[in-house]
């Protein structure tokens, strides 16, 4: 079980989201908008997931991208958004964004694409550390 939490200016998209986490078996230990008192809050919340509508995909809302990776280094940051085109997709992978969450929930969705995620980086990881052995050998 994962801690997680879902910063989204509208309520009932936060509602839902912990709704699908719950029943997915991650613990939602927060959930705010994007004012920055409400980022305070759940910097000190440390959860393994975030899960972030940033509104526009504009400079200022990326910078939100760009603080919580800096606040909160290891965890995993999922863009929630009711569209995603391609150059939106590349400013948010490129801010460290790890995954990709569709409006309107699919549960299914949602948590295929975090379990996904978490597979990848384990994999990842351990092949970097395979890699750092065999050049130690």
């Amino acid at each position: 079980m994962l801690k997680a939490v879902i910063l989204d200016a509208n309520a009932v998209a936060r509602n839902l989201l912990t709704s699908v986490l719950n029943n997915g078996g991650h613990e939602v230990v927060g959930d705010a908008n994007l004012s920055p008192a409400s980022l305070a809050r759940i910097v000190k919340l440390k959860p393994q997931v975030i899960c972030v509508d940033i509104g526009e995909p504009n400079d200022e809302g990326l910078s939100i991208i760009d603080n919580l990776r800096s606040d909160l280094p290891k965890a995993l940051i999922f863009m929630v958004s009711a569209k995603i085109d391609a150059p939106t997709l590349q400013a948010a992978q490129q801010r460290g964004v790890h995954g990709f969450i569709v409006k309107p929930f699919n549960s299914v969705a949602v948590l295929s694409s975090i379990r996904s995620t978490i597979i990848r980086i384990a994999q990842q990881q351990k092949a970097r550390a395979a890699d750092a052995s065999g050049e130690q050998a």
